[in-house]
């Protein structure tokens, strides 16, 4: 059977891109920060899962997956790098090691994964690499003001990263999801916020499938969500900056 890599898998989108991979016959190196991915193979059934808890916002971190990848003795057919987190709030009153800890993994920890996962890949000129950004990759994000920048850097890494693999015949495909419905923003200590509420948002298996589906057509990019997610993504391409600050504010400020 094929090999799958996917990082943020306890959870939310990467649990859903772990699952549909495995509907799709692909085993599993599945990686999450916690100790709720030890029990990921009882979640999915019918394929291999290797569960690895790893903090990926350090090297060791990265290290530790990647030598579980090459433990298994296997080629590794497809990667998605889908961890990540956001910190809510007013950048006056953020921690900033909080902050730096986000970069090291929103950044520094996806860029230290993709090149092995590219230098893995090129040799044999086959392979498909799936890197999660999202739609705040298109806007100014006041009170996620690190977050935002963070998923900007990633968008433009990949596709940046997909002109280059071309020639080496693997394939990168940035997923931008829109709001989701799982426990992100509550972690990102935005629970007093719109975005606190997961009533109106996308369910997260429509889209891990709009990631894969786009991956797997060789497309550059997806958005992940309902067709109002796509308009409002097309529309954010057409504001200014300070008029998509200001929308994306009256969500993001925190309410009394």
């Amino acid at each position: 059977m094929p090999l799958a890599l996917v990082t943020g898998a306890s959870a939310g989108i990467g649990f859903q891109l772990a699952r549909q991979l495995a509907e799709r016959g692909y085993d599993l190196v599945a990686v999450g920060a916690s100790g709720r991915i030890a029990d990921l193979g009882d979640r999915i059934d019918g394929v291999e899962v290797i569960p690895v808890q790893a903090d990926l916002s350090t090297a060791q971190g990265v290290d530790r997956v990647w030598a579980a990848v090459e433990a298994t003795g296997r080629l590794l057919d497809v990667a998605c790098l889908n961890a990540g987190r956001s910190l809510g709030g007013a950048f006056l009153d953020t921690d900033l090691d909080d902050e730096l800890a986000m970069l090291a993994l929103n950044v520094t920890g996806q860029v230290r994964l993709a090149k092995h996962v590219v230098r893995h890949m090129a040799p044999r000129r086959a392979g498909h690499l799936l890197v999660t950004t999202s739609c705040s990759a298109l806007t100014p994000t006041p009170y996620e003001s690190i977050y935002g920048p963070t998923r900007s850097f990633m968008l433009s890494f990949a596709e940046g990263l997909r002109e280059e693999m071309k020639e080496h015949g693997v394939v990168v495909t940035a997923l931008l999801p829109g709001a989701t419905a799982t426990d992100f923003h509550q972690t990102a200590g935005m629970g007093a916020t719109k975005f606190g509420s997961n009533d109106w948002k996308n369910d997260p298996a429509l889209v891990a499938r709009q990631g894969l589906d786009a991956l797997f057509a060789d497309q550059d990019h997806v958005i992940g969500g309902d067709q109002a997610t796509r308009e409002d993504a097309a529309l954010n391409r057409t504001l200014s900056d300070p008029v998509k600050a200001a929308k994306f504010a009256e969500a993001s400020r925190p309410q009394a």
